[in-house]
């Protein structure tokens, strides 16, 4: 999004923090906590901030808060016409708000993940999580953020649905989703395959979060049934790290699963290969009923620009992305949540048919060349940023004043 702004002739910063696998392409050493440079057509300020999945509530935390002050001061200081807070961490809006409130600036509040919507549903699955008074004060954050924003982009439908429910501006409230990066990943790529990986089998990946969130035991589960069923024919492969991924690697060793690789991060253009090498893109969620429509993981758009078909254990968008369209075949299967022989089951219906691993894997690079490349939402995005910088700024709307939440969700459809 920031080089589609830049190639429209804006002046474009992105401020970042240290994210563990990312790399911003800047060199050299930080100087009072910061360094700068310029990649892709726009500028780039990155804090010595480290931060990673793998860290604890607590250091999560402190790094999220530590950004936010760091990126305030930039904001209030930086000679810019439009701000924009992209979610998570919620705590980006407090950059935005300071600035908006002591200077004027407008801002766009972008929800990737609903906060603290997500958090509190996960809470109350697990009966444990992010504590209720922190829950409290997020959830002022994020109306304060969508009530105040010059305009509010959700990535799905649902994400935009949660900000009307805040106050939100119907008319100022958009969805915009993620897109498939067509020339990262597809047939083009050169493949490789990690060592462990014989040469018969059929490579299930996932690459994201080891979360709590993400429900990864369901692999888990899966592999095992598939080993005890004697299925020769498939390996799963997760890649990624985060809080649960020392738990489950100790719990795969205990099983002895030997249809199980665990890979580091690995930087997306090491990641197209891999996917070019193999045969089924496997996205899991945990199976909480709010994940079914306020998430997008960009994985399943990635999955879909490699050609790959999918399998999922999540139901209302991940599925319907998969799912026969029209006249558009499916491109891939969809697995009840939480039901690890379902999971096993349609992995190994694709391992053992290659012909419909191939036509759903065309299906899926087709409706990501005609639904999903990413430049065509880049391109809605720019115009909603655009808009929001030079259009006035009106009162946001507040349910207890002017009309309650259902009307605004029904203005907004």
């Amino acid at each position: 999004m920031a080089r589609a702004l830049a190639a429209r002739g804006h002046d474009v910063t992105l401020a970042c923090g240290r994210y563990e696998g990312a790399e911003t392409g800047l060199g050299g050493p930080f100087r009072a906590g910061r360094r700068e440079g310029r990649g892709a057509g726009f500028r780039i300020v990155e804090f010595d901030i480290p931060c990673s999945n793998a860290q604890g509530l607590a250091a999560r935390s402190a790094a999220f808060l530590r950004y936010a002050g760091r990126a305030t001061a930039l904001a209030v200081k930086g000679r810019f016409d439009l701000l924009l807070a992209s979610s998570t961490p919620l705590t980006v809006a407090l950059p935005a708000l300071a600035a908006h409130r002591l200077r004027g600036l407008p801002f766009v509040f972008e929800i990737r993940d609903p906060w603290p919507e997500l958090p509190r549903a996960l809470s109350e699955a697990h009966g444990a999580g992010v504590p209720a008074p922190i829950l409290a004060v997020l959830d002022r954050l994020a109306t304060a953020a969508c009530r105040d924003a010059a305009a509010v982009i959700g990535l799905t439908e649902g994400m935009a649905e949660t900000a009307l429910a805040r106050g939100a501006d119907p008319a100022r409230t958009h969805a915009v989703p993620n897109g498939c990066d067509l020339d990262l990943f597809g047939p083009q790529i050169a493949p490789w395959r990690p060592a462990e990986a014989a040469s018969w089998e059929v490579l299930a990946v996932y690459a994201g979060a080891h979360g709590r969130a993400n429900g990864l035991d369901a692999a888990i589960e899966a592999a095992t049934l598939l080993q005890q069923q004697g299925e020769r024919r498939l390996r799963l492969v997760l890649v990624g790290e985060g809080s649960e991924r020392r738990r489950l690697m100790e719990e795969a060793a205990r099983r002895g699963l030997h249809n199980l690789t665990f890979l580091d991060p690995l930087p997306k253009p090491r990641l197209a290969g891999l996917l070019a090498g193999s045969g089924i893109g496997l996205h899991l969620l945990a199976p909480i009923p709010a994940f079914a429509e306020w998430t997008a993981p960009n994985k399943l758009m990635d999955y879909l620009a490699a050609g790959l078909p999918v399998v999922t254990n999540t139901p209302g968008r991940a599925a319907r992305l998969v799912e026969a369209d029209g006249d558009a075949p499916a491109c891939g299967l969809a697995a009840p949540p939480g039901d690890a022989p379902a999971l096993a089951g349609a992995l190994a219906a694709l391992a053992a048919d290659p012909a419909r691993r191939a036509a759903m894997g065309a299906a899926a690079r087709a409706r990501a060349v005609r639904l999903w490349d990413r430049r065509l939402h880049a391109a809605r995005f720019c115009e909603i940023l655009e808009a929001a910088a030079t259009s006035p700024r009106v009162p946001a709307l507040h349910p207890e004043r002017e009309g309650s939440p259902e009307e605004h969700l029904q203005a907004f459809r």
